[in-house]
């Protein structure tokens, strides 16, 4: 029970850690290069921890590794839509607000398009 303890416990904690670390990163990287700043703020921090969890769980098992990342690169769509259209936003003048919620408005859309066409097709 220790070791699992421990396992959740650095479940919660790693990714709020490197939260603030890259929070932090694109603080500084921002002042030297838009560019890095933008690099360090899309990284894959979350995959790899949510796949850690799903790889742990089911012991390594192929098909529920396989299926996870299946999604996982699916669920891109949807997080690439939201970035275009806030770029889009962003330049049509919008300030921050509006800019988020049309966002997260695209993202939501996509996502259940998303999940609709998977039950459609019979992917999950």
């Amino acid at each position: 029970m220790g070791s699992g303890l421990m396992a959740l416990k650095m479940q919660d904690i790693l990714p709020v850690v490197l939260s603030v670390l890259i929070i932090i990163l694109v603080a500084v990287f921002e002042k030297q290069s838009k560019l890095f700043a933008a690099i360090t703020a899309t990284m894959p921090l979350t995959i790899p921890l949510a796949l850690w969890i799903v790889y742990s769980s089911s012991g390594g098992e192929r098909a529920a590794v396989t299926n996870f990342t299946q999604s996982l690169a699916l669920s891109l769509l949807p997080t690439l839509a939201f970035a275009v259209t806030i770029w889009l936003a962003a330049r049509s003048g919008m300030k921050l607000v509006p800019i988020l919620l049309t966002g997260y408005a695209v993202w939501g859309l996509g996502a259940g398009l998303l999940i609709i066409l998977r039950r459609w097709l019979g992917l999950g």
